[in-house]
């Protein structure tokens, strides 16, 4: 079955991880993908790898989506060139971590641009295709950051950042119900991505130490996380909004502490 069959989606961060992910399942799953990414060799390499598997995909590359008129150019070309929006994913982020004593207000601002000012630029842009189309689905990238703090890891502003992108989903779910548009936010906990294999793999790295205690015993794939949004983005989820689903083994539902088995 095509659970996402003649929607057209928008997918920030389709050059790898998550985002490329995302854009082979949406396809496979019947919808038309428009993606960008600032990473260009890899946008054009996962634009390649949907239509090696028979999806339909379009993507502007490089694109700074911190750059306002750069954005509305490719939320609105999208648009015009397909008829509408049905779903908007905003899956793409950068972040630096530093404890609140060292951390600068350069990388504060950095973190702020790359985590939320690039969720908040596609999405005021989209809304009035959304609008327009008479509803449809947003779906915005928190963490598991964005409703814990850590003692393990220093990451004041990006544990802001994914606080504010949540909290975003919520507003938007609000402000979007009579307009049909639903909001949801999924905040991921420890994800295997080209991202974050440093640390999963330095010996030294305190997020290696916090995956040994995930409830279920592992880190999770981006597969795992596009599941959620599939469902999300689908009419099999056409009573949800405002709800941000974690999808991170169980590691936000405990108390830190050894395994007993």
């Amino acid at each position: 079955m095509s659970r996402l069959a003649g929607k057209v989606v928008l997918i920030t961060g389709t050059g790898s991880g998550q985002g490329r992910e995302a854009a082979l399942r949406f396809t496979a799953e019947g919808a038309t993908v428009v993606g960008t990414d600032v990473d260009a060799d890899g946008a054009a390499q996962t634009v390649e790898l949907v239509r090696a598997a028979g999806g339909q995909m379009d993507s502007t590359h490089p694109l700074d989506l911190g750059d306002e008129p750069a954005v509305q150019a490719w939320v609105d070309a999208a648009a015009h060139r397909y008829g509408g929006i049905d779903v908007l994913y905003a899956n793409a982020g950068a972040t630096r971590f530093s404890p609140v004593a060292e951390i600068s207000y350069a990388d504060w601002s950095f973190v702020m641009r790359n985590e939320v000012d690039i969720v908040f630029l596609p999405v005021k842009h989209a809304w009035p295709h959304l609008v327009a189309r008479g509803g449809g689905s947003i779906l915005l990238i928190g963490s598991t950051a964005g409703v814990t703090g850590s003692v393990t890891n220093p990451r004041l502003a990006h544990t802001a950042s994914k606080g504010a992108v949540v909290a975003m989903a919520r507003q938007l779910a609000g402000e979007g119900a009579r307009h049909g548009i639903r909001a949801n936010s999924i905040s991921p906990g420890m994800i295997a991505t080209p991202a974050t294999s440093g640390d999963l793999n330095d010996a030294d790295s305190p997020l290696l130490g916090i995956a040994r205690h995930i409830p279920l015993g592992r880190v999770g794939t981006p597969a795992e996380v596009v599941n959620c949004a599939v469902f999300l983005a689908s009419d099999e989820a056409s009573y949800v909004t405002g709800a941000n689903l974690m999808v991170d083994g169980g590691w936000s539902a405990v108390l830190p502490g050894p395994a007993t088995h």
